[in-house]
């Protein structure tokens, strides 16, 4: 490894569990509210990080992860900086529905993706929706950005569990399959470190790595 003392140390947080997590209603660009288990999950999350002192704190700019993000540093005077680049993933016009629905409209378009080898399963587009290489490409910018940026200091950075798998993908960690037999807990994070060009995971809590 090299010299780790130029390393950004970033903590990777899924947001609170929200009313449509609960209903299992695809959620991308639209929102949903916190409920009182989500606000419980987040304030746990901040017990489990309150020793941690964070330079700076980025969340996606939806609600769900932003009052996460609040809740985490409610106690700290930190700005959080919101950002687009942190969005959930882009399912389009299937966002505020119910996944039952997103699997019975699209079933063919479902079948014909698990057909493809993984590295055309990142190009894939479902109608009107974002592909996992545009959801990534967006992610792997922003990290680069906030590493370099911000050498030897640690920041916080509150977002989706869209984006965390799809790292995980891309770091190699998990395989597509292990999308749909893997957990990311909400509020669940991980912790890794990076020079803006390579990039170590270091930790992990209620995210499985590996599996």
């Amino acid at each position: 490894m090299k010299n780790i003392t130029r390393y950004c140390t970033i903590y990777i947080t899924r947001h609170g569990e929200t009313e449509w997590n609960t209903k299992k209603m695809i959620q991308g660009h639209k929102d949903s509210p916190l409920t009182q288990n989500g606000i419980d999950q987040a304030r746990q999350t901040a017990k489990k990080l309150q020793k941690i002192n964070f330079d700076e704190v980025f969340s996606s700019d939806l609600r769900r992860a932003h009052n996460t993000a609040k809740i985490i540093t409610e106690e700290r005077n930190l700005a959080i900086k919101t950002t687009k680049l942190l969005r959930e993933k882009d399912f389009g016009k299937y966002s505020g529905k119910e996944y039952t629905i997103f699997q019975n409209e699209l079933k063919n378009y479902l079948n014909e993706f698990e057909s493809l080898p993984d590295e055309e399963k990142k190009k894939y587009k479902y109608p009107t929706s974002e592909s996992d290489e545009e959801v990534i490409n967006r992610f792997i910018r922003f990290l680069r950005e906030v590493a370099v940026g911000y050498p030897n200091k640690t920041v916080l950075v509150v977002t989706h569990a869209g984006l965390i798998g799809n790292l995980l993908i891309h770091l190699g960690m998990w395989k597509y399959s292990d999308q749909y037999k893997t957990k990311i807990d909400n509020a669940g994070y991980l912790k890794l470190i990076s020079d803006g060009i390579d990039f170590f995971i270091k930790d992990a809590n209620g995210i499985e790595i590996n599996p």
